[in-house]
């Protein structure tokens, strides 16, 4: 494939708009072609197992769709492409606009990457979703008034939650905290978020230690080892790659996992790999949007869990509550579009028509602001070793929060957001 540069694929891409209006076709041609949806998504590298899960979930959820008649009687077909660097996904997001001429495109999981692409993708004026991917550096959106872009809740969602529940389960019974984090913006604007909501609820405590192990670091004995000389009453952290297992093994292994008490926002991506031999039961958990066994579960949920477990012989984790989200709501927005219109939806009527739009998840409610940045289900609690499984689960009561709860609301400052938010606990 040709390299294009940044500025190129720019000039490229307004210049296919300028000529041929996003969403502009010929009826009778639109109805018999099948609706192409690209997808961005990691398959190898620490986020693998992420990419994964969502690509698989997009997989099942379009032959639901086929087998009911496809979206406004439009058979779907996927178009994989790998999510990697910034500049190799620009390039590759060109190819499924460009040359595979897709109609939508959803995917990334790095924020990393969604920054990069974001006003590339307003150039080229192509209705894109991210599953978990902002625009945001750091707690800053950068995006803020996007058309066609949509995007994931804000990063700290699952950290603010988390540090609600410890609030709400362990006031008074902690003081001395430690955090083990990513060295990079998620992990040190959740731990900063874990802190300023502990200063807003008065709760007392000192920062014994901070460790920042850069991503994807399989060797953290000198990490583990600080924390122990630290002696924590608790300890929060938002590993979430490979490393968490790593982390997990290590740290029961020094004692800590007994010591402390745990609090980790993102550990759902991961939880088929905390096993029970050393992740204990009473430490505070996040599946972000999915808990897999959730019991007030829907029946398509269930209908995808067991899918997932018979193809995979594995359980489903949160990107794949993302990329179903996605489909969803692209599907609903086209056919309430195509509806209004009486026939074919340009790219601005389906963009419109997400604008406000409710659905039903894999992992409960979901839907989207003015903003475009989606409102999701977040499920929370205390791990229990009582299941028929090998690895940690939630015990019987699940925590359940909106986001509307957990994320600042459109143009807001997030740490001035935090000191006045009417927060529940």
């Amino acid at each position: 494939m040709k390299k294009f540069s940044r500025r190129t694929l720019l000039k490229s891409a307004a210049a296919i708009g300028a000529l041929a209006p996003a969403g502009v076709f010929a009826p009778a041609i639109a109805q018999n072609k099948p609706l192409k949806i690209g997808i961005l998504a990691p398959r190898s590298g620490i986020a693998a197992s992420a990419g994964l899960n969502g690509i698989y979930a997009a997989q099942w959820t379009v032959e639901k769709f086929n087998a009911a008649g496809g979206i406004a009687g439009r058979k779907v077909e996927l178009v994989i492409e790998d999510e990697t660097s910034p500049k190799d996904t620009i390039e590759r997001f060109s190819k499924l606009v460009q040359q595979e001429n897709v109609d939508h495109v959803q995917g990334i999981v790095s924020t990393g990457v969604g920054l990069a692409l974001g006003p590339v993708v307003e150039e080229a004026r192509a209705l894109t979703i991210f599953w978990d991917g902002t625009t945001q550096d750091g707690v800053v959106e950068k995006l803020p008034n996007p058309k066609y872009l949509f995007k994931s809740t804000d990063n700290e969602c699952e950290a603010v939650m988390s540090s609600l529940l410890a609030v709400k389960y362990w006031k008074g019974k902690f003081k001395r905290i430690a955090g083990i984090n990513p060295d990079y913006s998620y992990g040190r604007n959740n731990m900063a978020a874990f802190v300023a909501i502990l200063k807003r609820f008065n709760i007392e405590h000192e920062v014994v230690t901070e460790q920042w192990p850069k991503v994807g670091t399989m060797d953290l004995t000198s990490h583990v080892a600080a924390l122990q000389a630290a002696k924590p009453d608790l300890i929060f952290s938002s590993l979430l790659f490979a490393d968490l297992p790593v982390f997990m093994k290590q740290a029961h292994a020094a004692g800590l996992t007994q010591s402390a008490k745990l609090v980790f926002p993102a550990a759902g991506w991961q939880q088929t790999a905390l096993k029970k031999e050393f992740t204990p039961e009473g430490m505070l958990f996040g599946c972000n949007t999915l808990s897999f066994d959730n019991p007030k579960a829907s029946a398509t949920a269930k209908e995808f869990v067991a899918w997932y477990h018979d193809k995979h012989n594995d359980y489903p984790n949160w990107e794949a509550d993302r990329a179903y989200f996605s489909l969803i709501s692209y599907k609903q927005a086209y056919e309430k579009a195509a509806k209004a219109k009486g026939g074919t939806p340009s790219t601005d009527d389906i963009a419109q028509a997400m604008v406000g739009l409710e659905v039903e998840s894999l992992g409960g409610k979901g839907g989207w602001r003015k903003d475009h940045i989606a409102d999701q289900t977040f499920v929370q609690g205390l791990t229990t070793h009582k299941n028929k499984y090998d690895f940690v689960t939630l015990g019987e009561q699940q925590d359940t929060m909106y986001s509307t709860e957990l994320q600042k609301p459109a143009g807001a400052d997030f740490w001035e957001w935090i000191k006045t938010a009417n927060f529940k606990v």
